[in-house]
């Protein structure tokens, strides 16, 4: 028995800033290539896209244990002990129906997500009822007809539980598509940012698979007591504007999640690029959504927005990481912080975010960073943990110091990782025994992932790194170091999260698969802590 929180969500909880201030056995001693690696690893039918979440005390397997939950996309999800070794299953499910199979990356035009498809985007998990949440996307084997369900699983059983599974099928008003209403298209819509559970109500989120024509930006909530109920929807880009043939403005943000205020009011959310009038359309925007109504209350807009999305340079690359709430001099009191394809970074008032100004932009910072945000940042003891993207190589992670009393960060990084990030950078993790005290950042260095949109790759393994949070230009560990191979991980997928808990890290991963047709494990966690004296 544990009395720790669960990581129940994407990037650990709703303000999506990546902490776990209640890890009391690592620390930046115990961290060291002689007292720390790989433990153990749980294979799985397909490759790993979603962060693994960690579930404290729960009633499985004739006992109490803790347990660590993986969706692949094979449509499969597998629940695993999260500290027995070697692993323990305590069940699997491949959640598709008679009749129906796994989505296939040639289906959708694009080698984005490569070579099966089913779930990408983080569950998200229930913890008052343990009941599970996610998003499957299959095709009927005669026809080839794409279907998404959301499914609620019983985490200790794994059935579907009442009114589950529900077929998403939203509609929306406008004339984007040629009439009068949007119809949600299966094929291309790619449901690849994580859930969010707010006020008993999951809301998923959905983008283009490779920018592959037609998609736009879809929000829908369900409510957990009835599944079958109207949802709520929001659709970022309704109607033509702009005089373009398209509208898009999906919702992707590298496969982060909505974030919401501490009070579960509003939805944060970034859209990619798209058609924009600030009215109804609204790509290539911060946006600032009601619950559970779904209304665009307010938004920010940057001023060369025409620019981003003729360019391809989303705004929404990255998550909305950070919901901040400084409490120290005249600060606005609930802030957004945020970055970009376009290699900004964004500090926002969340209660008077700025829309559009075309003579400058009305935010309370932006500034140039160092790479290209293709994640989601961390937030500890008032730094930002920024792991951007050199498209020529690779680049380092970065921290910028915030003042509190300022609302403002630094616009140099204070300190910078001795190792060098391939594609898609990473979205770090951050461990402390408290809001101040034994901080670790973990990033998972995913660039060897193999065949992508931009060609064929052989993948090899991803490399998960340990730096002192006070200091990120000291690592303590990766997990490269020791020899004989003995902590090294399964081959790499993009965007993948590390969850850290009860003195253990696991990552996802895409086993020994290397996407050319070598490999006999499709899908794996890998399982780290402190060795055994």
């Amino acid at each position: 028995m544990t009395d720790l929180a669960g990581v129940n969500t994407y990037h650990n909880d709703l303000s999506r800033d990546g902490v776990n201030a209640q890890e009391y056995a690592l620390n930046t001693s115990n961290v060291a290539t002689a007292t720390f690696g790989k433990l153990f690893s749980c294979s799985a039918d397909g490759a790993v896209f979603t962060q693994p979440l960690w579930v404290p005390n729960v009633s499985i397997g004739g006992g109490t244990h803790n347990v660590i939950i993986a969706a692949t996309q094979h449509d499969s999800v597998y629940v695993f002990d999260a500290d027995a070794s070697p692993c323990v299953t305590y069940w699997n499910s491949q959640l598709i129906p008679s009749g129906e199979t796994y989505g296939s990356y040639a289906d959708v035009g694009t080698s984005d997500i490569y070579p099966d498809i089913g779930i990408t985007g983080t569950p998200v998990m229930d913890p008052s009822s343990n009941t599970l949440y996610l998003v499957t996307k299959t095709k009927s084997t005669a026809g080839g007809a794409y279907h998404q369900r959301l499914h609620a699983l019983s985490l200790a059983t794994g059935a579907e539980v009442a009114n589950s599974p529900v077929t998403i099928a939203p509609t929306a008003a406008g004339n984007c598509d040629g009439g009068t209403t949007l119809s949600f298209n299966a094929l291309t819509e790619n449901q690849r940012p994580g859930l969010a559970l707010v006020n008993g109500v999951v809301y998923v989120s959905w983008a283009s698979h490779g920018d592959v024509d037609p998609w736009h930006g879809w929000v829908v909530g369900y409510s957990t007591a009835n599944l079958t109920a109207t949802p709520s929807v929001f659709n970022t880009t309704p109607n033509t504007a702009e005089s373009l043939a398209y509208c898009r403005g999906g919702i992707w943000m590298s496969g982060g999640a909505p974030a919401a205020d501490a009070s579960n009011n509003f939805l944060f959310l970034a859209t990619g690029n798209g058609v924009w009038d600030g009215i109804t359309d609204f790509g290539d925007s911060y946006l600032k959504l009601s619950t559970p109504a779904l209304t665009a209350l307010d938004y920010f807009t940057p001023n060369n927005q025409s620019s981003l999305d003729a360019n391809d340079n989303d705004l929404g690359s990255g998550g909305t990481a950070l919901l901040i709430n400084p409490t120290g001099g005249t600060v606005p009191p609930h802030l957004l912080v945020s970055a970009s394809k376009g290699s900004e970074l964004y500090v926002i008032n969340r209660d008077n975010m700025g829309h559009f100004n075309a003579s400058g932009d009305t935010v309370l910072q932006e500034f140039a960073v160092n790479g290209r945000c293709f994640s989601t940042p961390g937030f500890w003891n008032d730094n930002l943990y920024y792991f951007g993207v050199n498209y020529g190589g690779t680049q380092a992670g970065q921290s910028f110091p915030f003042n509190p009393a300022t609302g403002m960060f630094a616009t140099t990084p204070a300190n910078s990782t001795p190792s060098g990030f391939g594609f898609a950078g990473a979205t770090p993790s951050i461990s402390a025994s408290s809001a101040t005290a034994n901080g670790i950042v973990w990033a998972i260095d995913t660039g060897a992932f193999g065949t992508s949109d931009g060609g064929s790759a052989v993948a090899g393994p991803a490399i998960l790194h340990a730096f002192d949070a006070s200091n990120i230009s000291t690592e303590l560990w990766n997990s490269s170091q020791a020899g004989g191979g003995r902590d090294t991980a399964g081959n790499a997928v993009k965007f993948a999260v590390p969850t850290v808990a009860n003195g253990k890290v696991y990552i996802g991963t895409r086993g020994s698969d290397n996407t050319q047709g070598a490999g006999t494990t499709f899908g794996e966690i890998d399982v780290y802590g402190l060795l055994p004296n």
